[in-house]
């Protein structure tokens, strides 16, 4: 019989290892990935039996990496403290951190026009009022844009919707603003990512979803209040035909994230299809490419691509929830 395989975290605050002091009190570390500007999450869950803790300042920096003991640890990105709660009792601490890389600036709603500019010209712009390194594929950037008005806008929104004119992702990894085709499967610096290969084997729970973009109007997600002892929600798009996601999301923020991201890929027209995996696998990352076995046809042919991936580690182990999308088209004429 083979041995149980043994995770191992890795967690930096403002360049001190505290990995060790937090070993005995961990509850929970979950890490997020997801893709476009929808940031990064971070949340730790610490048990404070005895008071010792100290509650982290607000923008500190927390790096974490996560893995298992045979195979190594992988670094996993940078996140700044935006959230923390003291609860009790029991007593527990809990982090929330988002992705470094999202500059506030490029959150800051702006005013301006572009005329005549080629896509690369606009990308490096902005990239560079971010303090950004852009990366922008080749193609896209010799594109030209005949007018673009961004009226009280924010950078990243704006970059979404110029994505959309051009079938290309943007989004922000490891210090560079990227600029893609949608589906291309790079890096931060432009290298293919490794093909996930998922068989059904491997996990414990999955889910496949089609739906007509014109069925749905909006999106509405839920969130555990807990001041009010009890669920809210948050709606984006319109009311009068929802798409409820199941999952109960921990805070508002969280919600709104995850409803539009949802809305986002109902109007983009893709399949999706989810998959948790029972033994984590912490190298899988957005924009990956990805092939899954052992399901119906439809499903195994696809030429799938991580949207989102969340790593938990808790008393259980180490698991990793993956979500793929698909367009819609492929589908259709397979």
């Amino acid at each position: 019989m083979s041995p149980q395989p043994v995770p191992i975290f890795r967690v930096v605050v403002d360049g001190r290892d505290i990995s060790g002091l937090i070993d005995n009190r961990l509850e929970s570390l979950s890490l997020t990935d997801n893709r476009g500007f929808e940031a990064d999450q971070l949340d730790i869950v610490l048990h404070d039996h005895d008071g010792a803790l100290a509650i982290p300042p607000l923008k500190a920096e927390i790096r974490v990496w996560l893995g298992w003991q045979a195979t190594g640890l992988i670094d996993k990105g940078t996140f700044t403290v935006d959230e923390v709660e003291h609860s009790g009792a029991p007593d527990k601490l809990t982090i929330r951190a988002r992705s470094a890389d999202l500059a506030d600036g490029l959150l800051m709603q702006r005013e301006r026009s572009f005329h005549r500019q080629t896509v690369g010209a606009i990308v490096r712009t902005i990239a560079g009022a971010a303090k950004l390194e852009p990366s922008i594929a080749e193609a896209l950037a010799k594109e030209v844009v005949d007018h673009i008005d961004q009226t009280n806008e924010s950078d990243a929104n704006f970059l979404t919707r110029l994505g959309q004119l051009f079938d290309a992702v943007a989004t922000v990894k490891a210090g560079r603003l990227l600029f893609m085709p949608m589906g291309a499967c790079t890096t931060a610096s432009g290298q293919p990512l490794e093909r996930v290969l998922v068989n059904r084997q491997a996990g414990d729970q999955h889910r496949y979803n089609v739906a007509n973009r014109d069925n749905y109007s909006g999106v509405r997600a839920e969130y555990q209040n807990n001041k009010k002892a009890k669920k809210g929600e948050v709606v984006v798009g319109k009311a009068d035909n929802l798409k409820t996601l199941r999952h109960v999301y921990a805070t508002q923020k969280a919600a709104e994230r995850a409803a539009k991201a949802s809305w986002n890929r109902i109007q983009r027209g893709v399949a999706e299809f989810g998959i948790t995996l029972a033994l984590g696998r912490p190298e899988i990352v957005t924009e990956s490419p990805a092939t899954v076995t052992g399901f119906k046809a439809d499903i195994d042919n696809g030429n799938w691509t991580v949207s989102r991936a969340a790593h938990t580690l808790d008393g259980n182990g180490l698991a990793t929830s993956v979500e793929f999308e698909l367009r819609l088209n492929e589908v259709e004429t397979k």
